[in-house]
């Protein structure tokens, strides 16, 4: 049988010099600042791509006029799902008229009667 005390090393031999501790100290920091700085490139590597797929698309085209009968007062106008909704009184009656938002045709008009 071999003896397991015989492989080990000798006590003097495991022992650092104070010079070698400072060299093993200046190079575990050094290790740890690059590989931190690493780590911060690949994260902002990520954010970019995160933000370049998710970024928003440009807003749609909206006209830049819509036409309304002449002496018509407006009410209510918004943007809405590719349309502009118009809400206007002419005389007693009052009228929703939707208009496509990219080209400003009326696409309909409805009247609005109170029952």
């Amino acid at each position: 049988m071999s003896n397991p005390d015989q492989n080990k090393p000798q006590a003097d031999a495991t022992e650092w010099t104070p010079e070698a501790r400072a060299a093993l100290g200046k190079a575990r920091r050094s290790f740890a600042f690059s590989m931190g700085i690493m780590v911060l490139g690949f994260m902002a590597v990520g954010f970019a791509l995160v933000y370049r797929v998710t970024r928003d698309s440009p807003p749609p085209a909206v006209a830049d006029a819509v036409s309304i009968p002449a002496g018509a007062e407006i009410i209510s106008a918004l943007t809405d799902d590719g349309t502009v909704q118009v809400t206007y009184r002419l005389g007693g009656d009052v009228t929703l008229s939707i208009f496509d938002a990219g080209t400003g045709a009326l696409t309909r008009s409805l009247r609005i009667t109170a029952e």
